[in-house]
């Protein structure tokens, strides 16, 4: 039995599952040149920490992976500016922390895949496409005892994994081309306002693409608003 067998044995049926889903994900965003940026408000050590985890691997022959650390005074302003759609965003901390919350909805705009990392009670669904969790600890005993760090360790070991097996690099086929598929026209998407074009127009980015769009019923809306749009109308404004 590994190393790796033993530390998976250590973490939940459930947070197992997740976690190699997860890896799989970020193995194929980073195949595809993405850049993974670690935020973790609550506890900042734990994004220095995975950050530095998955750029300088402790094991010789493993790969490099770009990732970076994102703290201070505005996060989200500077993620903005940095990210690039098609990256990752990977976040540490409790359901609690409501800021992390909304970075992660915003990020969903920009065309950010994300993975949120914490412990105690489950967040709500839809936050992010991969949320690996130790269901029932005490999200700041997780954060000193070291739970934390053997959550993204593995999920660092299990993405190392995804590579030395190249066909599951290759991402599964989505919508695309002429065919317009049912259930992605009909669904509802996350847009961040940038500018406001006047006449009840204006600017967004949704899935990390730019357009306009019309806000007529969600008058009035600022720059930096989150809204649901469909088929190019704003149809509420989300709280971030």
């Amino acid at each position: 039995m590994t190393t790796m067998d033993t530390d998976v044995q250590r973490v939940e049926n459930g947070a197992a599952e997740d976690l190699a889903a997860a890896a799989l994900s970020l193995a194929r965003r980073f195949a595809a040149g993405a850049t993974m940026w670690c935020v973790a408000r609550e506890w900042p050590a734990h994004g220095r920490h995975v950050a530095v985890e998955f750029v300088h691997p402790v094991i010789v022959g493993k790969k490099a992976l770009p990732a970076v650390n994102v703290e201070g005074a505005d996060v989200t302003a500077a993620l903005r500016l940095l990210a690039r759609p098609g990256d990752l965003l990977l976040a540490v901390s409790s359901a609690d922390d409501t800021a992390t919350a909304g970075l992660l909805r915003r990020a969903e705009a920009w065309g950010l895949t994300r993975v949120w990392l914490g412990a105690g009670p489950r967040p709500p669904a839809g936050r992010a496409e991969h949320t690996v969790w130790l269901e029932g600890a005490d999200p700041t005993m997780s954060a000193r005892s070291g739970d934390l760090v053997l959550l993204y360790h593995l999920l660092w070991e299990l993405t190392q994994v995804v590579f030395e097996h190249p066909g599951l690099l290759v991402e599964e086929v989505g919508c695309s081309g002429d065919d317009v598929c049912i259930t992605c026209s009909d669904e509802g998407r996350v847009a961040e306002v940038r500018a406001i074009r006047g006449d009840g127009i204006a600017a967004v980015v949704a899935r990390g693409g730019q357009e306009s769009i019309d806000v007529t019923l969600v008058e009035p809306v600022s720059v930096g608003d989150l809204l649901l749009v469909h088929a190019g109308v704003a149809l509420a404004t989300l709280e971030s």
